[in-house]
């Protein structure tokens, strides 16, 4: 789940209605297709859902549906009820989904939804923006404690192998570094890094850390341990947010990318495209195909390394 897929479901509903078509929603993702749990929309059943985070659908993760007994059930179920094409909202494993249920004749249309907005293909995922505004809200509040008792908090975010939601938020929150999986560091720059600000009487620093954990290290425990233990100089204290980031009212930025990708997906559909993600590139609609939006790896922004670095003097 991510923050602005109910007003995506309510964008996509609503579009569709307005052009005479009839809408259903799958309930938990493909394991609703599997087991055909589906309910019909109207433009009334999605009122009031824009401003809700999760998904009013529900989501799963459905082991099923990769197997070849899944997936014969989850054609049969769209041919049983005449279902011409699925708009399904999430990442690379929803789009994996979808490229196999094109594959056997059912025409999918993705929208991006993640809070990690690790896919390359469009800027910005549903989600993304309201996950970095709750990061922010909570760093805030360990900042007042930081400073009152002197100390350094490690705080881990999500993001899974990908850095844009702790580099963007270390930014934001004025954070002393962010440790990221695509650029190095070790915990000798990371005293270097918090070092440096004690020396100018800073009295608190906040460090994000993204959860990747690649080759058994990483995460806000694991650096905060050997800062400690290398540095005893220095007391760190380990703050796991985890699903808080997952939650919550979604942003006005992401509501409105979640209507204008609803609204692109369903015009993709009728113009008879399949097996495409919708996203949004230099602030315009863009069609990408799956093999290209699950094939290449988001790059982060190097320029944005160096303005953290700049600014945690």
């Amino acid at each position: 789940d991510a923050p602005g897929m109910n007003a995506a479901i309510r964008a996509i509903a609503r579009s569709a209605i307005d052009d005479g078509l009839e809408v259903v929603g799958i309930k938990g993702g493909y394991s609703g297709l599997i087991h055909n749990k589906l309910i019909d929309l109207s433009a009334r059943s999605v009122s009031n859902i824009v401003y809700s985070g999760g998904s009013f659908l529900f989501t799963d993760r459905c082991p099923e549906f990769a197997t070849p007994e899944g997936m014969a059930k989850a054609v049969e179920t769209c041919k049983k009820l005449g279902i011409d094409g699925i708009v399904a909202i999430g990442g690379d494993g929803t789009f994996r989904g979808a490229t196999d249920l094109t594959r056997k004749g059912i025409p999918c249309v993705c929208v991006p939804g993640t809070i990690d907005n690790d896919i390359a293909s469009t800027d910005y995922t549903l989600g993304f923006d309201t996950a970095m505004n709750t990061v922010l809200e909570m760093v805030d509040k360990l900042r007042d404690t930081c400073q009152s008792h002197d100390r350094c908090s490690v705080v881990e975010v999500m993001g899974r192998d990908a850095g844009f939601l702790a580099q963007n938020a270390a930014i934001a929150t004025g954070a002393e570094a962010a440790i990221i999986p695509e650029d190095q560091t070790d915990v000798d720059q990371l005293a270097t890094f918090i070092g440096r600000g004690v020396r100018k009487s800073k009295n608190s620093s906040i460090v994000l850390v993204s959860e990747s954990k690649k080759d058994g290290t990483g995460g806000a425990q694991y650096y905060a341990d050997r800062l400690v233990h290398e540095y005893p100089e220095f007391e760190a204290r380990v703050t796991i947010l985890g699903h808080l980031q997952r939650g919550g009212i979604p942003t006005a930025n992401d509501r409105i990318l979640a209507s204008r990708l609803g609204v692109a997906a369903i015009e993709a559909l009728k113009d008879g495209q399949r097996n495409i993600m919708v996203g949004v590139k230099n602030d315009q609609i863009v069609y990408v195909p799956f093999n290209k939006a699950i094939r290449i790896d988001k790059p982060i922004d190097r320029e944005l390394i160096n303005v953290l670095n700049v600014l945690s003097i």
